[in-house]
């Protein structure tokens, strides 16, 4: 059974993308979502969610996007064939070849592990990333996936905290400043500064909320 508020976030999922696209497959994107929470039932977060909440928050950026039905339902099911019994036969037979496409390729993209912060190696990975993804939706579903994740890192150990925001400075924030998704690129850097340097972090902060202060009295 799907619980009240999750069944809120993904009614508040359905009135954003009939706000950018009226004509858009409502049928479809609840099939997708009732599929994946009920391919998760019984899986939470570290935080302790239920674990459909982070595929709804992904399907949130890409509604932020104003991105297509099929990148939705990419982005809900994005991990129901790595984590659950789900195929990618079953995903096509039940929605279509193209959403089984991209969760493939979101799925494909999830395995690659990353160790070195050096640019040379780090832009090659970039470019073997957008050369695997031969539909640029594929990217931006892992990229609105990794920035979920980072809004959520706190409940993670602070050695793994560390490195997926090493990760993600190196990685998913220049791929998302190569798409030219500034806001993206820009919560990436800041999400991963914090973990990465707490005490610079904070004092920049400070800082800023001082600057504002000041020019709120004025």
């Amino acid at each position: 059974m799907i619980q009240p508020f999750v069944q809120t976030k993904f009614q508040d999922l359905s009135k954003k993308v009939q706000g950018y696209h009226p004509g858009a497959d409502l049928d479809l994107l609840r099939r997708s979502f009732e599929f994946a929470a009920e391919m998760h039932s019984g899986q939470n977060r570290s935080s302790g969610e239920p674990y459909i909440t982070h595929p709804l928050g992904v399907a949130e950026i890409i509604a932020d996007l104003h991105l297509d039905v099929d990148s939705l339902c990419a982005a809900l099911l994005h991990d129901v064939v790595e984590d659950t019994l789900a195929t990618l036969e079953e995903i096509t037979d039940r929605f279509s070849q193209e959403i089984a496409f991209l969760v493939d390729g979101v799925t494909k993209l999830g395995k690659m592990r990353f160790n070195t912060s050096e640019e040379r190696q780090a832009e090659t990975i970039r470019k073997m990333i957008v050369a695997m993804s031969r539909d640029m939706r594929v990217v931006l579903v892992k990229l609105a996936d990794r920035l979920h994740n980072m809004r959520t890192l706190d409940h993670l150990g602070e050695e793994k905290q560390k490195r997926i925001a090493q990760e993600t400075m190196d990685i998913y924030a220049p791929l998302a400043n190569r798409f030219g998704i500034n806001w993206i690129k820009t919560e990436l850097e800041d999400a991963s500064f914090r973990y990465l340097n707490r005490e610079a972090y904070y004092d920049l902060a400070e800082k800023v909320a001082k600057k504002r202060r000041e020019r709120e009295r004025y």
